[in-house]
C-alpha cells in the first residue's frame, strides 16, 4: 500500500522539476516562458535606445524582450538584476522605469530547481530515512516556490502600475505562462510532499504490524503442546504397594 502512495509523489517531484527547469531558463532563450506581458493598444511608446514604436514587452528572468510595429523581436542582453525604461513617445517627453531591486528576485526560481532536483533524487530510494528526507526537501523546494511566486506577483502589479501611468498610452498588462508555470509548480510539491510523507508512514506501520504478527504467529501443533515443560506431577492420592504374605517368616517368628 505504501508503493500507491510513494511512486505517485516521485511522479509530482518529476514533473514539478521539469516545469521549474524550463521557467528558469526563460527569456532571452524561452520567449515564451515569461511572467509579465504588455500589450500596447493605443500611442507609441519606445524602449531603451530603441525608437522602434514598441508593441509588447515580456518580462522573463535573465532579460526582457520588446516586439516593435514591424513584428520584430529584440531581447536584452542576459543578466540578473536588470531594469527597463519605458518612453511614452519618440520625443521622450515621459517615462517609467521598473528597477533592478524588482527583477533581482526572480532568481530565486533556479534555487528551488535545485532543491527540486535534490528531492527528487531522495525519493528515489526505498530507505525509510531517505524518504523522510524526501519529504522534507520537497516541503523546502515548496516554500522556496512559493516565495518565487510571490516575486512573480510583486512583479506584475508593478509592472502594471508603472505602464499605466505612462502619459498618451493605453495598454494592457497579462500574466505569461511562467507566472502559471511557477504556481502549478508549488500545487505539485505540496502534493509530492505529503504523498512521499504518507508512503514513509505506511512503511513504518507496514514494518511494526508484521513483527507483530510475527512475534504472535503460532503454528497448530503449538495449540496442541502441553504449556508445562515441566515433568510429570506426581499424583495427589499415594498408590500402596500390594501387600505380599509370607508364611515362612510368620512361623519362623512366632516360634
Amino acid at each position: 500500500m505504501s508503493r500507491a502512495f510513494h511512486i505517485p509523489g516521485i511522479i509530482f517531484l518529476f514533473i514539478a522539476f521539469v516545469l521549474l527547469f524550463l521557467v528558469s531558463i526563460s527569456l532571452p532563450f524561452l520567449t515564451a516562458l515569461d511572467f509579465a506581458r504588455v500589450h500596447i493598444k493605443s500611442g507609441s511608446p519606445t524602449i531603451g535606445n530603441n525608437n522602434g514604436v514598441l508593441t509588447e514587452l515580456r518580462y522573463g528572468i535573465w532579460a526582457y524582450c520588446w516586439y516593435d510595429n514591424s513584428g520584430q523581436r529584440t531581447c536584452s542582453p542576459s543578466g540578473h538584476a536588470y531594469q527597463t525604461t519605458v518612453y511614452n513617445d519618440q520625443n521622450r517627453s515621459s517615462w517609467v522605469t521598473v528597477g533592478s531591486s524588482w527583477t533581482r528576485g526572480l532568481a530565486v526560481h533556479p534555487v528551488a530547481t535545485g532543491v527540486t532536483l535534490i528531492a527528487f533524487i531522495l525519493s528515489l530510494s526505498s530507505h525509510i530515512t531517505m524518504r523522510l528526507l524526501a519529504a522534507l526537501v520537497s516541503f523546502l523546494a515548496a516554500l522556496l516556490t512559493l516565495i518565487a511566486f510571490a516575486i512573480d506577483i510583486a512583479l506584475y502589479a508593478w509592472v502594471k502600475h508603472q505602464i499605466h501611468n505612462l502619459d498618451g498610452v493605453s495598454s494592457n498588462t497579462n500574466t505569461a505562462p511562467g507566472f502559471w508555470l511557477t504556481f502549478v509548480s508549488f500545487i505539485l510539491l505540496m502534493l509530492a510532499g505529503c504523498t512521499v510523507c504518507f508512503g514513509r508512514r505506511r512503511d513504518r506501520m507496514g514494518d511494526a504490524t508484521s513483527s507483530y504478527a510475527a512475534a504472535n504467529k503460532r503454528s497448530w501443533r503449538d495449540r496442541f503442546r502441553r504449556t508445562s515443560t515441566v515433568g510429570p506431577s506426581k499424583s495427589l492420592i499415594p498408590i500402596h504397594e500390594p501387600f505380599c504374605f509370607d508364611s515362612d517368616s510368620f512361623v519362623r517368628t512366632a516360634s
